[in-house]
């Protein structure tokens, strides 16, 4: 007998492919299923998903939102084109549920399935849903969000607050401070320019402005590591740690007094899984202002200082790293703020609902989670509403 098949719909970047790659992982851990994939040849799906194993199909999908009225009937008419070609697609896989994570490809897909009856879910990992997610909200039987601030979008009793999906290793630190704070500069898998470009002169401020010892690991993105090093030894600041690529990312959030980043979901949901401090310079161009308005709302939690990147000057810049790298109290107080947001079993949680939305049974032996917590089984289906 085969067995039963989800499909995860979207992907785009690493935002949507790795909490759907978390999600996967989890699915297997629980249950005997095929997990299909759905998404583009040019998204990062197409290089991360059948490198771990799982079936990916294609459609193809263009933009619809900014290049104007041409691009968006543009976009409208290969959505239309897509749709068709995923009807005929969940006909062939006929998947028990459809996981839409946001991404060009997971309208068409999700519409469809939804169309021919299949249960839709829809995961949210941003404070702001993504015009895709919002589309598709009146189908969705399941909106896993990570932010309160992004329910109004959906039906009180679809909403699943299980926050964003992470690989195995996140989980709650507690925070002591370094005798020598320790700075960590985050700019994601491909790196952040602009932190790549400013955070040497901020560094060097800090330095002549407080006189004091500073630890800084500075992660740059592929290629980049080179003229980040250069920059930090023309800026007068030796050993500084300068990295293409953290490979755990979570130890070194766990290292770390206070974590310079951009504000994208995936980010804060791991500075907040292992509960430390940031300041925050949002992507000024992330769709519908998404990164700016997570960086305030973890910045009204008290977890974060954000700082737009239209204000984030060197010398502002510089203030606020002294500011929060010498006030020992106030790094305590952010770090336990971000930890109240973090959700490190997200990836698990969202797994077993999702099987209990396709009525796929979980194995009943012990489970381990991919964030290494131990089940002896799936929980029944979650109760509506606001869970916490």
């Amino acid at each position: 007998m085969s067995r039963p098949s989800l499909l995860i719909a979207g992907g785009g970047t690493g935002g949507h492919v790795f909490p759907a790659v978390a999600v996967a992982e989890a699915l297997g851990a629980l249950a005997d299923v095929d997990v299909v994939f759905c998404g583009t040849e040019r998204g990062l799906e197409a290089r991360v998903v059948p490198a771990r194993g799982w079936r990916l199909e294609f459609l193809a999908v263009e933009p619809i939102k900014g290049g104007g009225p041409r691009r968006a009937v543009w976009g409208a008419l290969a959505a239309a084109r897509a749709t068709l070609h995923a009807v005929s697609l969940v006909r062939r896989l006929q998947p028990r549920a459809a996981l839409s994570v946001g991404g060009y490809a997971s309208g068409p897909a999700t519409l469809a399935a939804a169309l021919l009856g299949v249960p839709v879910a829809i995961l949210e990992p941003n404070s702001v849903p993504g015009l895709t997610n919002r589309l598709l909200a009146p189908v969705a039987r399941r909106a896993y969000l990570a932010w309160d601030e992004a329910a109004w979008a959906f039906r009180g009793a679809a909403i699943r607050p299980f926050g964003t999906p992470l690989r195995s290793g996140f989980v709650a630190r507690e925070y002591a401070a370094r005798d020598t704070p320790r700075l960590l500069v985050m700019g994601g898998s491909q790196g952040a320019s602009f932190l790549n470009e400013c955070l040497p002169a901020v560094i060097g401020a800090v330095h002549a402005s407080a006189a004091r010892p500073l630890d800084v690991v500075h992660q740059t993105g592929p290629g980049r590591d080179a003229a980040v090093r250069d920059a930090y030894a023309r800026a007068g600041i030796d050993g500084v740690t300068v990295l293409p690529f953290i490979e755990d990312v979570a130890e070194a959030i766990a290292d770390a007094d206070l974590v310079v980043a951009r504000a994208g979901a995936g980010t804060l949901a791991e500075i907040t899984a292992v509960g430390r401090p940031s300041l925050l310079v949002p992507f000024p161009y992330a769709a519908d202002d998404h990164q700016a308005k997570n960086a305030e709302a973890l910045e009204h939690a008290g977890a974060a200082v954000c700082v737009r990147q239209d204000r984030a000057t060197p010398e502002r810049l510089a203030a606020e790293v002294e500011r929060l790298m010498y006030d020992r109290p106030r790094r305590v107080a952010m770090a336990a703020a971000a930890a109240s947001r973090g959700r490190p079993n997200a990836a698990h949680q969202v797994a077993c609902d999702l099987l209990a939305l396709a009525s796929i049974p979980s194995r009943t032996h012990d489970v381990r989670g991919v964030n290494g917590v131990r089940r002896l089984r799936a929980p029944e289906r979650s109760s509506a509403g606001r869970a916490g």
